[in-house]
């Protein structure tokens, strides 16, 4: 591991998310092998290595849907390991995946209103004695959701089913839905597979506007070695359940060792990412 993945300072900005020694088995697999890594606040990191290296399951032992085995795992300077995911997304990490976990039974509005935080229907009591303060914090929620469904351009499809979107769109919603909970960290799983171009090329550049603009931390599963090059601060390699590098992109992909993971393959870790637990079906 080189030195870099220990500060976790890009632009002088220092870590909102620290991983060190985290461990993850499946029975005799070894999933993830002491992953050491450091995410900037305010920057945009990519996560990458050959198929079975580890980056999803890391991905679900960081934002609590797979309990961890061993390490340390650190967001804002404070613990989130073996959290529970509402507790670690109610501190403002938030995750999609490569399947869209959208509500495709119901419509595109729902989704996002289901998705906002601090819902006066989470507090009966609230509810119940002060209904003027809830009304008008549903009356905030739909309005961010409007805002959000018409900068990602789905505001003409918000009465139609989630399940009638295109795979691209469904993409959008989910982090349109994601910025509901007004997030500081996004964790995004592969979010430009299975989409076109141009539906790609507009997820990336709400990201991009999204760090310029609110500050927004990004934290990205890819494949697409352009997109990582040519949009990342710094690039983490995993192989083999390992972290091997973490470094601007440049540096990356001239690293030898990088080279020769992808050459060589994923790995016994890739028999832990095949047939990993079943997942929870929807997170806000």
């Amino acid at each position: 591991m080189n030195e870099r993945a220990d500060s976790g300072n890009v632009n002088g900005k220092e870590p909102i998310l620290a991983v060190a020694g985290v461990h993850k088995r499946f029975g005799g697999i070894h999933a993830v092998r002491g992953a050491h890594f450091s995410v900037a606040e305010g920057s945009i990191t990519a996560l990458i290595g050959p198929n079975g290296a580890g980056k999803t399951t890391l991905f679900n032992v960081i934002t609590g849907f797979y309990p961890p085995d061993a390490g340390m795992i650190s967001y804002q300077g404070r613990s989130i390991y073996g959290k529970a995911p509402h507790r670690i997304a109610q501190r403002g990490m938030i995750r999609t995946f490569q399947i869209t976990k959208a509500l495709r039974a119901m419509p595109v509005i729902d989704n996002m209103l289901l998705a906002g935080s601090r819902q006066p229907g989470e507090h009966l009591h609230s509810l119940l004695t002060q209904p003027r303060a809830s009304r008008r914090r549903e009356a905030e929620v739909r309005e961010r959701a409007l805002e959000l469904l018409a900068s990602f351009d789905l505001d003409k499809k918000l009465d139609d089913y989630a399940g009638t979107l295109s795979g691209g769109q469904r993409k959008l919603l989910e982090l349109a839905r994601a910025l509901m909970a007004e997030p500081r960290m996004v964790l995004l799983d592969e979010p430009m597979a299975g989409i076109n171009p141009t539906l790609g090329r507009r997820l990336l550049e709400h990201m991009q506007k999204l760090r310029e603009e609110d500050g927004v931390t990004f934290l990205f599963v890819e494949h697409d070695m352009d997109v990582v090059m040519n949009q990342s601060d710094e690039v983490i390699v995993m192989a083999n359940g390992e972290t091997l590098i973490q470094d601007k992109p440049e540096v990356v992909r001239a690293d030898p060792r990088v080279i020769d993971a992808y050459l060589g393959g994923g790995g016994v870790a890739e028999k832990a990412e095949a047939s990993p637990p079943a997942e929870s079906e929807e997170h806000a």
